[in-house]
């Protein structure tokens, strides 16, 4: 397992942005639009990308749906008024032949985690950076972005950058988030604080920079000590495994990690296009191999198991798909 020991005392570090910043804005737009024809259509194949920034979007992809959406109008209400270009296409008929078969709607590796450092079974890194994100957030809903590194399970260091925020006042949250939060004690006069380093800024979001759908792995998934597998997840219908097999191999950590008494878990699936069953599924519990048993890991029974055939997906492009309360983190 390529996972540092949760005994070594080591320095590990995880960001967070908030729901402003622009690549955060096209997973949304993504998932909004996914969200959309999945209302309409159960069965909708949806694959859309977007791509923006500094008063134009671009929206790109693929939809198979007896049904229509107004995708510019769902877009500006994430973007703004901007101009939006698309160019949406049918999913293409080779895909579909293995897709309409029950196989997967492509190949690939995806990985599950579940650890015992936080209530939400998730690196402690991570979700601190998550959390304070949420919390400056709720006082300056913009742009923002937050880092946290660690050091033997202490905070070692914070930085913290939005939009519109004064300096003088983000310390202050920043300060007020420690007292607050749940995961870690500690002196924060010892932490090194890093409060919008270079200045305060009041230009953000689609208006500083470019946003592109899929941009944000680390943050989606669990933060870069735990490796990535599969592509994004926002815009895809469930029978990408891309989104499916990454949510089920959350599932099966989860229910492993509980099953076992373990300290942490990574589950591994990895699937080929066009075939219904994983030509890999392990679990890594606590550095040990054991076999995935008990579970239909086909793209169809996950799609059931875990009710993945609505809308619903907004809401996870937003602070992460793993430790929200959703049906996989259960």
């Amino acid at each position: 397992m390529s996972v540092e020991s949760n005994n070594q005392a080591v320095y590990r570090t995880a960001e967070s942005v908030s729901p402003k910043h622009p690549d955060k804005i096209c997973d949304q737009i993504s998932d909004a639009i996914l969200d959309a024809y999945l209302a309409k259509d159960p069965q909708a194949r949806v694959a859309i990308e977007a791509c923006g920034g500094h008063g134009a979007l671009f929206l790109t992809g693929e939809v198979s749906s007896s049904e229509l959406v107004d995708v510019k109008q769902i877009a500006r209400r994430l973007a703004g008024d901007v101009e939006i270009i698309e160019r949406i296409a049918r999913q293409s008929p080779e895909i579909a032949q293995g897709v309409d078969a029950g196989g997967a709607g492509d190949q690939g590796v995806m990985i599950g985690y579940a650890c015992t450092e936080t209530p939400e079974l998730l690196p402690l890194e991570y979700a601190l950076a998550r959390a304070l994100n949420r919390f400056l957030y709720e006082k300056w809903p913009y742009d923002g972005k937050t880092q946290v590194t660690t050091y033997d399970g202490q905070i070692a260091a914070i930085v913290a950058s939005f939009q519109n925020a004064p300096h003088d006042e983000l310390a202050v949250a920043v300060r007020q988030w420690f007292a607050q939060q749940k995961y870690v004690a500690g002196d924060f006069d010892g932490i090194s604080l890093h409060i919008n380093p270079a200045g305060d800024w009041q230009i953000g979001g689609f208006a500083a920079d470019a946003g592109l759908t899929g941009r944000k792995l680390a943050v989606d998934n669990y933060g870069p000590r735990i490796p990535l597998g599969g592509g994004a997840f926002s815009g895809k219908d469930a029978t990408k495994v891309d989104r499916s097999g990454a949510y089920m191999a959350r599932r099966v950590a989860v229910d492993y990690l509980k099953k076992f008494a373990a300290q942490e878990v990574l589950v591994r699936l990895a699937y080929a296009i066009g075939h219904d069953q994983p030509v890999e599924a392990t679990a890594v519990v606590d550095g040990v191999e054991k076999p995935i048993a008990g579970y239909d890991l086909s793209p169809a029974g996950i799609i059931d198991k875990l009710q993945l055939a609505r809308p619903q997906y907004e809401p996870t492009a937003r602070y992460g798909h793993f430790g929200n309360g959703f049906a996989w983190d259960k």
